[in-house]
This record gives structure tokens, C-alpha cells and sequence, in this order.
């Protein structure tokens, strides 16, 4: 077996690429190296790299007033649940007053969405969180806000200052101009420029002419957004999701995305928000490709985390080898490639750690609110639901959850991203404990436009006579969805070696088992997932020292078709 190594310093990883002998298995390894010197000098982490974080959906996580939307006391009244689950940090999408049912164009910087209650009530929640140990971070869009706040109202009737806080121009780009979705390379000026005919002249708005971009090259709202910003850390935010990092500076047709002017911007925010809060947290929605997102840690000083998007395509295509890679939003080309054996963890890793950016930068995820829910892309197919799950949290890094994937929530179609965000399923009563309404939100079919169709009730429907789909259910049940993640997120806490100092090593065998080992000195944990169709043998896997801590789907020395089994040394 050959093998190559790169090392390098204090929370850097030793890389190790392995090519596989005759009828030997593949193998790749990443392995922590520290030494003497600076075990004695270890500075204390932060605390978002020990995180376990959940995001939120609040309109569809708990409705307490049965109005059919979530709200702020619902999280509140779940905050034993999460705390039970072993999450420590909660992510909730945006909850400032906005006309849409999604938040992602708010209308106000200083006022939380009415729907889902008052200031107080949001006060409250905050506080009740701090006590259950819970840190929670805010979906804070900077990029662009509604054509309804009243800075674009004063903009279109050129009031001053407010006439040069969008971006304008007289006439529309011509085509083959260069201008386009910011997340593409199509031609398209028309999709990004818009008329107003108040201002008679066109605005930039990369969302949609309803989220015009804001001008963050003039200083009164470079300012306002510092102000936002301290406004809500004041009120015991732990720090903020940042929608659409790339976008937020413009450099042209050619530099609609990433200009160095836009890491610049981020960097800093980062240095300001730091000054209110030292410990205040800051990671960065770059759906783009791992070498890029690294660039958003701007050498130490921009943001502290980004989203690692590319390790969720390569766990989905590992399980499902058709699976069509969509990037909405993203600029992804690694998620068009065929995940043909488990490899691509290794390469993922690889990644990270030779890009800009330390290990302890990414983020992993399976999936998030304007991606298919695993489970309906693995067609709740709860072993493999299963596999996902193991291989995201033996992955290095801070993982995030989508609520429900905890539970394989999947979802009543495609097409629109509502399905992605239905409500939770607490239990098998009335909508399924989500809500004493009669309907939920999701039925209240105004706030999606003219003719879409009343899904829910037949999805819900289906949902519960399955009897098994829901939290109350999954509790009950010994070898669930749930449980394993309560086990994951257990372990991800309490096991060194499943931190970013803790090697990686990946192996696939002939038939299809693949063994995920991660060890920091002498403690072990080692991942046994078969991603073959049938049972497999497992008795050539050396399990000396090492005790199972799952292993539901283990019989003899045979391991069930896409079976789970988890080994690990004694602490």
C-alpha cells in the first residue's frame, strides 16, 4: 500500500492518500498530529466548534395559539425536547416582520414577525434557551430586503439619502451584456433587473424584483446593518446565519459573485460584530463549490464558519447513485459528480484541509430549506436515512440538522419550497400534534399564489396511518431514526476523537461495506455501514478492543442490507 503525507502544525491534519493494492481495499486517511509543546499551550475552543446545531423552521415547528402558524412560545414549549435530542445550538430562519410566508424579504430591521409573537415572547424564548444550555443564532439577510420596506418606497421616489441605498440604472443591460442570475452564468439581464416606474429606471435584485439588493457601498447602510446587527446580539443572540454571502458586493456583469469586495464587506461585519460580542458567531451560506467557500475565512478575519454544501451530495449519491445534484442557489460543479465509492468522504475532507480555510471553518450538512429532504429523496428509506445520519456525524466539523430529518420527515412533492418546510410531526392525534387548528399554514393556500394545490391534507393523511413517522412514535421505537441520532449527537459530544483533531479514515471493501475509523489517542470510534443491497460479512472487520454501541442490524458476523453497526473503545 502506498502512501503519501502532508503534516502539518496544531489543528492541522496529517493527509494521507492511500492506492489500493490487488484484492486490497480501498483506503484513504487523515490523521491529527499536536505536539508536546502545544498540548501544554492549547488555547480553549470556541463554541460553535463543539456545537451540535438544529435549524428551525418556526412557522412550522410548534403552534401554541392554534392559529395553524408556529411560534415563538412553541419553540419555547419544545426547548425540553431539543434538550433531550442533546442539540446545544438552535438556527432559526427569519423571524423580522416580511410579507412572505418564507421571512427571506422582511420589512423591518427591529421587529419580530407577528405571526409568530411579541418582542417579549421572543425575549422569553432567548432566555429559556440560555437556561437549557442552548445558544441561538439568527438568519440575518443582509444582501436584499423587501420592495415593501419603507427605504425602497423612499429609493423609487429618489429621496435623499435613500435614492442611492439600491442599485440603479436608466436603461436594461442589453443581452450578451453578461448579466445574469448571480448563481449561473446564463444571459438572462431581465432576471436581475427591474423596472420601477415610479423612478422610471431599473433596480439590481438577484432574488427577485420583490428582494431588492441593498447598496452596501454606501455607509448609512453599511451602518444600519452594524446597528441591526447589535440590536439583536443585545438582545442574547448568540450570532447570525448570513443569507447569501456572495452576493453582497457586485462587481459587474463578470463579478456578480464572491468579489473581493464582498469578502472584504464580510470581513468587516465580522470585525464590528466581534466588538459588541468577542464570542459571537458568524457562518456564511456560500453554496459554491469548497475551495471558494473557503475563501469567506478571510484569512482569520472573515467569517468563523461556512457551510460545507458538498459533503451532503456526496453522502446522498452514495445512497441514491441517480440523485440529480440541484443546486438552487449554488454554483456547484463537485455536486455533479457520480459518487461511485465511498472515496469521495475522503476526498471531501481532503478538501477542506487543503483549502484557505482550517477544518474547524466547515460546517457539514445533509440538507436545509431550500434543498428535497433526505428522506424523500431516499424515498423514507429509514435504514439508508440512517446510513446519511452516521456518515455526517463521523464526518469532521460542526454538523447542523434540519428539523425532522431526525425523525425522516420527507415531504408531499416537488416544485415549490413549501414541501421542504411543512410542519413538524409531534405525534399521530390532529395534525399531528403540530397544532389544535383545523389547518395549518400550509394550507392556507393565499400565501403561495393563485391555484396552487391543497396538498397537505392527503400527505398528512399518508403520514399518519403510516404510524410510524412521527416523534412520539420514533421515542417509543429502540432501533428509530430519532434514537440513532440521539446516540450521534450524544457521542459527537462526549467522543474526542469524533472532533476536527481526530483522524479520518475511510475503506471500502469489495462488497460494499465501508468502515469510517476516527481515533484521536487511543480513543476509537469505528462506523460499519454496508451501502449494498443484501446482508454482507463483517467477521474480516477487526473489532478487538472496541464495544458496539449500535447494532440493531448485526447477526453473527452478518450485517443487514444498507445495516448500521457502531464500534467503540472503552473512554
Amino acid at each position: 500500500m502506498k502512501a503519501f503525507t502532508l503534516s502539518a502544525l496544531a489543528l492541522s491534519l496529517l493527509l494521507a492518500g492511500c492506492q489500493p493494492e490487488t484484492s486490497q481495499p480501498q483506503t484513504t486517511a487523515v490523521a491529527a498530529e499536536q505536539t508536546a509543546t502545544e498540548t501544554t499551550n492549547v488555547v480553549a475552543s470556541p463554541w460553535w466548534q463543539e456545537a451540535v446545531f438544529y435549524q428551525i423552521w418556526p412557522r412550522s415547528f410548534y403552534d401554541t395559539n392554534a392559529d395553524g402558524h408556529g411560534d415563538f412560545n412553541g419553540m419555547t414549549a419544545k426547548l425540553p425536547y431539543l434538550h433531550d435530542l442533546g442539540v446545544t445550538a438552535l438556527w432559526l430562519t427569519p423571524m423580522f416582520e416580511a410579507p412572505s410566508y418564507h421571512g427571506y424579504d422582511f420589512t423591518e430591521f427591529y421587529q419580530v414577525e407577528s405571526d409568530y409573537g411579541s418582542m417579549a415572547e421572543f425575549e422569553a424564548f432567548i432566555k429559556a434557551a440560555d437556561a437549557k444550555g442552548m445558544k441561538v443564532i439568527l438568519d440575518l439577510v443582509i444582501n436584499h430586503i423587501s420592495s415593501e420596506h419603507d427605504w425602497f418606497k423612499r429609493s423609487a421616489a429618489g429621496e435623499a439619502p435613500y435614492k442611492d441605498y439600491f442599485i440603479w440604472r436608466d436603461d436594461m443591460p442589453e443581452a450578451g451584456s453578461g448579466w445574469g442570475h448571480a448563481w449561473s452564468d446564463n444571459d438572462k439581464p431581465d432576471a436581475v433587473w427591474h423596472f420601477n416606474a415610479q423612478r422610471n429606471a431599473y433596480y439590481y435584485a438577484a432574488f427577485g424584483a420583490s428582494q431588492p439588493d441593498v447598496n452596501l457601498r454606501h455607509p448609512d447602510v453599511v451602518a444600519e446593518m452594524k446597528k441591526m446587527a447589535k440590536f439583536w446580539l443585545d438582545k442574547g443572540v448568540a450570532g447570525f446565519r448570513l443569507d447569501a454571502v456572495r452576493f453582497a458586493m457586485e462587481g459587474g456583469p463578470d463579478a456578480q459573485a464572491d468579489t473581493d469586495d464582498t469578502i472584504g464587506y464580510w470581513q468587516d461585519f465580522n470585525q464590528y460584530v466581534k466588538s459588541i460580542n468577542p464570542e459571537a458567531y458568524l457562518v456564511g451560506e456560500a453554496w459554491v463549490d469548497i475551495p471558494i467557500a473557503a475563501r469567506y475565512y478571510g484569512n482569520g478575519s472573515g467569517l468563523d464558519q461556512g457551510f460545507d454544501f458538498e459533503v451532503g451530495y456526496k453522502i446522498l449519491g452514495l445512497l441514491k447513485p441517480d440523485a440529480s445534484g440541484e443546486a438552487q442557489f449554488g454554483t456547484m460543479r463537485t455536486n455533479a459528480q457520480k459518487a461511485l465509492d465511498a472515496k469521495v468522504l475522503w476526498d471531501n475532507v481532503q478538501q477542506r484541509v487543503q483549502s484557505v480555510a482550517p477544518l474547524q471553518f466547515f460546517a457539514p450538512f445533509l440538507t436545509n430549506h431550500d434543498q428535497d429532504r433526505i428522506a424523500y429523496q431516499l424515498a423514507e428509506h429509514d435504514a439508508k436515512a440512517k446510513l446519511a445520519a452516521a456518515m455526517l456525524f463521523s464526518s469532521p466539523g460542526t454538523p447542523y440538522i434540519y428539523y425532522g430529518e431526525e425523525i425522516g420527515l420527507t415531504q408531499g412533492g416537488t416544485g415549490h419550497d413549501v414541501y421542504k418546510r411543512a410542519p413538524m410531526l409531534w405525534d399521530n392525534s390532529q395534525q399531528a400534534g403540530f397544532s389544535q387548528s383545523q389547518n395549518s399554514w400550509v394550507e392556507q393556500l393565499e400565501l403561495f399564489g393563485a391555484n396552487f394545490p391543497n396538498w397537505y391534507p392527503e400527505f398528512l393523511t399518508q403520514q399518519l396511518l403510516a404510524e410510524d413517522r412521527s416523534v412520539a412514535a420514533q421515542q417509543a421505537q429502540a432501533d428509530s431514526v430519532w434514537q440513532l441520532y440521539k446516540l450521534l449527537i450524544a457521542q459527537k459530544k462526549q467522543r474526542p476523537e469524533l472532533g476536527t483533531d481526530g483522524s479520518y479514515d475511510v475503506k471500502q471493501l469489495d462488497n460494499g461495506v465501508v468502515q469510517i475509523s476516527r481515533e484521536l489517542n487511543g480513543s476509537k470510534t469505528l462506523f460499519v455501514l454496508n451501502l449494498s443491497d443484501s446482508a454482507q460479512d463483517i467477521s474480516a472487520i477487526n473489532r478487538d478492543a472496541l464495544t458496539a454501541s449500535w447494532a440493531f442490524d448485526v447477526d453473527g458476523s452478518s450485517l443487514a442490507a444498507h445495516g448500521l453497526l457502531m464500534l467503540q473503545s472503552k473512554e
